[in-house]
């Protein structure tokens, strides 16, 4: 049976898009394929995610990298982080948003906080 494709999407594809990769494909890889990507890149992904994920989430995301729209398979399933921003048209059968703020530039709280709301949406995709 092949896997639903799910994309995470937001502006730099840096922070809360990875996370939501890197949580989707802890709790979801039986059913669902999990891709992030952006609209635009940044060199490298946002240090403070990386380093809350693996702290506090035991998850490891150091192989993950910033990667544009283009750059990964048509999903079926496209989720917005809620950048504010008007996102691309992309193909897919569903589309959501999760209208979650940036942490980038706050406190370990704020991540901690953001990481823990997107845990418990990709949970609440396992159906």
């Amino acid at each position: 049976m092949e896997k639903i494709k799910i994309a995470f999407i937001c502006v730099h594809n840096s922070c809360r898009s990875q996370m939501a990769e890197a949580f989707g494909k802890k709790y979801l890889s039986e059913k669902f394929e999990c891709y992030s990507a952006g609209t635009e890149t940044k060199p490298a992904i946002n240090a403070d995610a990386v380093r809350i994920m693996k702290e506090h989430f035991g998850i490891d995301m150091t192989g993950q990298y910033s990667k544009l729209i283009a750059d990964i398979p048509t999903p079926d399933i496209v989720i917005t982080m809620g950048c504010n921003v008007k996102c691309p048209y992309m193909s897919c059968k569903e589309r959501f948003d999760w209208g979650l703020d940036d942490p980038t530039g706050k406190s370990d709280e704020h991540f901690i906080k953001t990481a823990g709301k997107i845990k418990a949406n990709i949970l609440s995709l396992r159906g």
